[in-house]
């Protein structure tokens, strides 16, 4: 992402202004509407929590409203979203806590502090996994858990590249003037790879059809890693 213009500025921006409700469900796929939920993220109960690339914090807000966990943390580096999620959640606090920053350094300051680490859509798919997945590992404790959906695809339909290697796609600037960002969409052995090399065991990936036809029908990959350490 640019360290020049919020490129998010845009994202969810009308959703925010007629939907402020905690959700009632949790979802994986790309089109939000199916799938598994957040079980696959544990017995969160107690437990500290990270969402990595958070948004608007609607996932987050889930868990906090839903699921107990110790403490839940929205993280993102986008001015915009991160003022969308203060003014729709941060009635939520103390259990739910929304960060400004990237998430590699952020995680570069909580050795160990996390139970949970996931991404649904967000960070992992918008950070070099050179940099965020050991970054990740190290945040997590002994026995942790990483959980994140990608793209299986491009939303094209063009396979997803079979090296660790970004793709620039469109965005725009708040302005509205055309940019890019990079994203990284990746084959199932290219992430079992990354998560392997930084210490990750237990790796299981699922592909998860898409849930909508047109442009909201891609799959999911759907990968979830434990920290042995």
């Amino acid at each position: 992402m640019t360290t020049t213009a919020d490129l998010w500025h845009h994202y969810c921006r009308t959703r925010s202004e007629r939907d402020r409700a905690v959700p009632d469900s949790f979802h994986w796929i790309w089109s939000q509407d199916g799938g598994p939920g957040c079980e696959v993220l544990g017995d969160l109960s107690g437990r500290v929590v990270g969402d990595l690339g958070a948004g608007a914090a609607r996932h987050v807000a889930h868990l906090a409203v839903h699921h107990e966990p110790a403490e839940v943390v929205a993280v993102d580096a986008s001015p915009a979203q991160y003022e969308m999620a203060t003014g729709l959640f941060a009635h939520l606090a103390p259990r739910l806590r929304i960060a400004s920053s990237d998430a590699v350094p952020h995680l570069q300051a909580a050795k160990s502090a996390y139970d949970v680490l996931y991404s649904v859509f967000g960070a992992v798919d918008f950070t070099d996994p050179r940099e965020l997945l050991p970054a990740a590992a190290a945040a997590l404790k002994a026995g942790g858990r990483l959980v994140f959906s990608t793209l299986a695809h491009y939303l094209n339909g063009a396979q997803a590249r079979p090296d660790l290697v970004a793709t620039d796609v469109p965005a725009k600037t708040p302005e509205g003037e055309p940019a890019s960002l990079r994203r990284w969409v990746l084959q199932e052995q290219v992430w079992v790879k990354a998560l392997d090399e930084v210490g990750f065991t237990n790796i299981a990936v699922d592909v998860l059809p898409a849930g909508a036809d047109g442009p909201q029908g891609a799959d999911t990959l759907l990968v979830i890693a434990n920290q042995q350490r």
